[in-house]
């Protein structure tokens, strides 16, 4: 497994960093956001660090096709019925802070159009 130093999300895979896990795969993790914007807000993550899902659809696509089963998974067992909206920044204008792959499972209310 690839892991960077100092990296928050490496730090939950290894068990160093305390995360309130709800799913695991093979190749991801998926937890509760520790500052939830709905009642339904998990992060799935790769096990092994990619900066991003541009970088990671270009260097293993089975596990972003994985990252994708596993939000859906994360939807279905939290029961969201009414649909459930995935979010993946990418970069500092998208508002991405840690930079590890990662995809936010959002559901439990309405979400309007734009985001926000």
């Amino acid at each position: 497994m690839t892991s960077v130093e100092g990296c928050l999300f490496c730090g939950i895979v290894a068990g160093t960093i305390p995360a309130t896990i709800v799913r695991e795969s093979e190749r991801t993790l998926a937890f509760r956001d520790i500052n939830p914007v709905a009642s339904t807000h998990v992060l799935v993550i790769t096990k092994d660090h990619h900066p991003s899902i541009g970088a990671l659809a270009e260097s293993d696509p089975d596990a972003a096709a994985e990252l994708l089963q596993q939000a859906a998974a994360v939807a279905a067992d939290d029961g969201v019925d009414g649909g459930w909206r995935l979010v993946s920044n990418t970069g500092p204008d998208a508002g991405q802070s840690v930079h590890h792959v990662h995809a936010h499972v959002l559901g439990g209310r309405p979400f309007g159009w734009p985001p926000g």
